[in-house]
């Protein structure tokens, strides 16, 4: 904090040398806000938030809300700008993938340029997932963002297109910058982009000719080039995660500003938790030092459409910043509702007056009307997703069983499958098909598409329905209708046990529900759920992709497990899953449904109808190999 006093002395100090005829680079000190999100992820609807506030009685009590949506965040930075002087509206990235509007609304990214496009940002830099479509992709997707009037800069300081890339700048040159410049109140801002490196090329699909630099190298090298110009207010826009963020910061010099993307970071007061928004995982901002000592504000606006930022900085007549502060706007309605779905019953108008005023004492909840404009853009969009929804995509001639756990009759979840299903068997030996059926499309469309995985994880409770007959794509969502994203963990093989441990006593413990029990694409194992905890699995085997060989768990050796983020982040009792460190976790961000789209449109087609068919796997994938049950 003392660096911090020292700065707002040094504005003072520097005011007085302007007030006097002195001046220096731009001569005048500057107050700018910073509007801005990253990581939206083709989220363009709102959604149900349930926040615990006040509703009059003596303690906080549920209170949902419609949240988010894209076009609460036109209007919120609408308004925001509105009311301030010398604004910038940025967007530090990974605009792209993650719900359906990115590939069933049009073309891909269609629906999110065209978003974009009613907000106008001044720049947007790069993501990892900007590159899931390859370069070529990508450039689609920048025509498409500059179809209209606003042009929006795109930036990345390190990404260097190969020769045969369509982004090579023989062939879109000026397309992707590593910086721009911007005036506000008479004075030049640089803004400096930045893709997080090895994480774009291992799991998205850049061109194979096309490089990643060192991100602070590159930033560097940027900086030096628009200081060299006489420009000293300098902004990065860097997608490569809050923690990276402070390594790099600590390695510049010149840098005035960190808007970040990629690790989803809420940031803000603890009360985000205690009323429900979310944890966050620093200040907002996050006040550090640069390589010289100098001060530098860090932020970063969490995640799908749901928080915009505004980031206040003050800078002096030398261009240093000497104050930042500022709010992370969580963005709701307020149709109150007294529990926890939109179906819950209206707050009364004594229980509204209350719930507003907890509202406001937040400092943070911001209760934003969509704007209707971008209401308006989003809506064929909309249409075509509920046409989407309603589209044949596959048959099933086989029911394909539903059942979270194994066993026989009297066991535990015993009639969930159809009267066929348990009729027949199969489903007491080994568990669902469907369950069964979802993890290995994980682990086939990892393999294809995302930087590949030796397992995956699918706790049968979030696996939903069985399918048979004529399936649409609504059923297909309905199987994994939660809207998980895949995260990517590199676990020790010690580690897989652990896992598969946990789910089992997630089950069989005190107090278990059938919802944890583990399914798992490439890897099987014996279940013997009478066992104590650590020793209800064993016979654990993987396949090795390339030979189709079943062989031990190698308790020494390193695996890539894909896996959904509840269960990542140690949902379903998977404590092992949520101790691995940041270091060995990628969060891909691709939706678990659409990966199942994915594998089923790789499927072969049935003969009468041409659809992909959708069948039982064999045996020999399955996870559960042989169960014991409790009875």
């Amino acid at each position: 904090m003392t660096m911090w006093r020292k700065g707002l002395v040094a504005v003072a100090v520097a005011t007085l040398v302007v007030a006097c005829g002195g001046s220096d680079d731009n001569g005048e000190p500057l107050d700018l806000t910073i509007l801005h999100i990253n990581d939206h992820h083709s989220t363009l609807d709102s959604k149900a938030k349930t926040l615990k506030l006040s509703a009059g009685g003596a303690a906080a009590q549920d209170v949902t809300v419609d949240a988010g949506g894209f076009a609460r965040v036109a209007a919120a930075i609408a308004e925001l700008a509105a009311v301030s002087p010398n604004v910038l509206k940025l967007h530090a990235g990974d605009a792209q993938t993650g719900t359906l509007y990115f590939n069933r609304a049009g073309a891909d990214g269609e629906a999110d340029a065209a978003m974009m496009n009613t907000v106008c940002f001044d720049a947007f830099t790069l993501g990892n997932h900007e590159f899931d479509k390859g370069d070529s992709g990508l450039k689609a997707f920048i025509d498409r963002l500059h179809a209209g009037s606003c042009q929006t800069p795109v930036l990345s300081a390190n990404v260097q297109f190969g020769a045969n890339s369509a982004l090579s700048p023989s062939r879109a040159p000026g397309l992707v910058r590593p910086s721009t410049v911007v005036e506000r109140g008479g004075q030049k801002i640089g803004i400096v982009g930045l893709t997080i490196a090895g994480k774009t090329k291992a799991s998205s699909s850049p061109d194979a000719d096309t490089t990643f630099e060192d991100e602070a190298v590159a930033a560097q090298r940027e900086i030096d080039r628009l200081r060299s110009q006489g420009i000293n207010k300098i902004i990065v826009m860097s997608h490569i995660g809050y923690q990276y963020d402070q390594e790099v910061i600590a390695r510049l010099s010149g840098v005035d500003v960190v808007v970040g993307g990629d690790s989803h970071t809420l940031l803000g007061p603890d009360a985000l938790r205690t009323t429900g928004v979310g944890t966050p995982g620093g200040a907002y901002p996050t006040r550090l030092a640069d390589k010289d000592g100098k001060n530098v504000c860090l932020v970063q606006a969490w995640e799908y459409a749901q928080v915009v930022g505004e980031l206040k900085v003050r800078f002096d007549a030398k261009g240093e910043v000497t104050a930042c502060n500022g709010t992370p706007h969580v963005l709701i309605g307020n149709d109150y509702r007294i529990g926890t779905s939109l179906a819950a019953p209206a707050a009364t108008d004594a229980q509204r007056s209350a719930i507003a005023a907890s509202v406001a004492a937040t400092g943070f909840l911001r209760v934003t009307t969509p704007q209707a404009a971008a209401v308006a853009v989003l809506q064929p969009f909309k249409d075509k997703v509920a046409v989407f929804n309603q589209t044949q995509v596959a048959v099933a001639p086989q029911e394909l069983c539903s059942r979270r756990v194994p066993g026989g009759p009297g066991s535990a979840d015993y009639g969930r499958s159809s009267a066929a299903c348990t009729a027949e068997g199969s489903v007491s030996v080994r568990g669902g098909d469907i369950q069964q059926l979802v993890a290995q499309a994980y682990l086939e469309v990892a393999n294809a598409r995302y930087g590949g995985a030796d397992i995956t994880l699918q706790s049968g409770g979030g696996v939903r329905v069985p399918l048979q007959g004529t399936v649409t794509a609504a059923q297909a969502i309905a199987v994994l209708p939660f809207g998980n994203m895949l995260f990517r963990l590199d676990v020790t093989g010690q580690e897989v046990k652990s896992m598969l441990e946990d789910g089992l006593e997630a089950v069989y413990g005190a107090g278990g529900s059938t919802g944890p029990y583990p399914y798992t694409g490439g890897m099987r194992f014996d279940v013997d759920a009478r066992a104590a905890f650590g020793a209800r699995v064993s016979g654990i085997e993987v396949r090795d992709n390339a030979t189709g060989n079943w062989v031990a768990l190698d308790l020494a050796r390193t695996y890539k497990l894909f896996v959904l983020s509840f269960n990542a982040t140690g949902g379903d009792g998977y404590k092992t899953l949520a101790a691995v460190p940041a270091a060995r976790r990628l969060d891909i961000g691709v939706l678990d449904a659409d990966v199942f789209f994915s594998y089923i449109e790789g499927l072969p087609k049935d003969g009468a109808t041409g659809l992909p068919t959708l069948g039982r796997l064999p045996h020999t994938l399955y996870s559960t190999k042989s169960f014991v049950g409790l009875n």
